[in-house]
């Protein structure tokens, strides 16, 4: 595809803040999991306001910055946090933080966030694999887009290859890691009982307000994608589930532990 000059100009930015071009990984933190980048070696840290085309505003539990550096051998350029749907209406609102990552050679993306589970084995405190996703919005990010390029075909949008390696990762650390298909909700309101119920009937495992929409424009520009659910409670009407924001949280925190052991074993043998 054609070069993009805001893709450009971000990536300028970063290479003018010390980011040198070398990238084995690149990792977007969901609701509270920042402590993930407390690992990494030496990081250079970017707030999202100071890069061209990248969003602003604020989401709790999401710092808005970027770290380059090296963690676990490897060097990573960590999203703190993401922007969603929900904040601008604009379902395309990472398509800069994204597209930019062609500049530096299109590295693996692994997508992380936090979800509420519709299995009974997926439980809170937990982690998910996500294999495939369920788009029922009517909202893509790539509509207005031009060109062939568009029509990006969604089979196997989460990279079997990745998938593998991070299945092995967990099997090596002992990180449990379930799997499931992840349904994207728009939010910010949480989904209802019945919407909940109809979520399963459809196929869905897993529920949440983002990664949806990077996948689609991850798989646009190139990237190999994989996703990670954090699971942070059960849907609503199911096994007491009653979801809010500051459960999403904090739960999501307490189980970076398990995350950390997971992405130690991946880049390990990336």
């Amino acid at each position: 595809m054609a070069a993009d000059p805001d893709f450009d100009r971000a990536a300028e930015a970063l290479i003018d803040r010390g980011v040198d071009g070398s990238i084995d990984c690149a990792i977007v933190l969901g609701t509270g999991l920042g402590r993930i980048v407390e690992d990494m070696v030496d990081p250079v840290t970017i707030p999202f306001a100071d890069i061209p085309g990248f969003p602003t505003g604020e989401v709790s539990g999401h710092a808005r910055a970027l770290s380059y550096g090296t963690l676990h051998g490897k060097k990573v350029l960590i999203f703190q946090g993401r922007a969603h749907y929900y904040e601008t209406g604009d379902p395309a609102v990472m398509r800069v933080p994204l597209g930019m990552l062609t500049a530096f050679g299109s590295p693996p993306l692994i997508l992380t966030n936090a979800a509420g589970s519709l299995k009974p084995e997926l439980r809170p405190g937990g982690l998910a694999l996500i294999t495939d996703h369920i788009n029922l919005n009517g909202l893509n990010p790539l509509i207005g887009d031009t060109g062939d390029g568009r029509f990006v075909p969604m089979v196997d949008a989460y990279d079997p290859h990745l998938r593998g390696r991070l299945t092995r990762a967990a099997a090596s650390s002992g990180a449990h890691l379930g799997e499931g298909v992840y349904m994207w909700f728009s939010g910010p309101s949480f989904e209802t009982p019945a919407e909940i119920r109809m979520a399963k009937l459809l196929g869905a495992d897993l529920v949440g307000m983002s990664t949806v929409p990077e996948v689609i424009l991850a798989r646009r520009y190139g990237l190999r994608v994989a996703g990670i659910s954090i699971i942070t409670n059960m849907g609503a009407g199911l096994l007491g589930g009653t979801p809010n924001h500051g459960e999403t949280r904090d739960v999501a925190m307490a189980a970076t532990t398990g995350l950390r052991r997971l992405l130690r074993a991946f880049l390990s043998e990336l």
